[in-house]
């Protein structure tokens, strides 16, 4: 794993030890960034579900204003603090339950979803986002999926815009006009 692009360009990031984190790969994190490109620089982005932080890093790397990285395992924390670190970036990391870290946190212009797959945390998820209004107006969150699953249509303001398919990993942006 390594950043991308920008100032942190070229750093290599620490890999989870085992199978309980599971890291976006290279090829689905380019695509990512290509999806949001004009949307990163000078931005608040939120990493839920933060597992090795590398998306939060790698918005931070790209411009980002403010990036906070969330999740709930102390390992993926540990991991998540140690690559901050080694990026020297100003990157906030919360170790708490993202779900109900959703219920008190700011409004955010770019969301990054990327939690356990075979759980129904995507959807609850988007629910508190929605329920607590959390996205800019012409925000976009992006969610990671396995391939097969399927992200509900969400009610408007909020729009599924579309979905990127990568071998076993689909991508689901969706955006809040109003």
């Amino acid at each position: 794993m390594r950043v991308i692009t920008g100032s942190a360009r070229g750093r290599k990031l620490k890999e989870p030890q085992g199978s309980d984190i599971r890291p976006t790969t290279d090829q689905v994190k380019e695509a990512i960034f290509n999806i949001c490109q004009f949307d990163v620089e000078g931005r608040r982005v939120l990493d839920l579900f933060g597992g090795t932080g590398q998306l939060g890093i790698e918005a931070k790397s790209r411009g980002a204003l403010q990036v906070e990285i969330v999740d709930a395992s102390r390992d993926s924390i540990r991991l998540i603090r140690e690559n901050v670190k080694a990026v020297g970036l100003d990157i906030r990391v919360v170790q708490t339950d993202a779900i109900a870290f959703l219920q008190s946190c700011g409004t955010y212009d770019l969301i990054f979803l990327d939690p356990p797959y075979d759980s129904d945390l995507v959807e609850k998820a988007l629910a508190q986002i929605k329920a607590f209004d959390i996205l800019s107006n012409g925000g976009i969150i992006i969610c990671e999926t396995r391939a097969e699953t399927t992200v509900s249509e969400p009610d408007p303001p909020y729009f599924l815009k579309k979905q990127y398919r990568y071998g076993k990993v689909k991508l689901t942006t969706i955006t809040k006009e109003t």
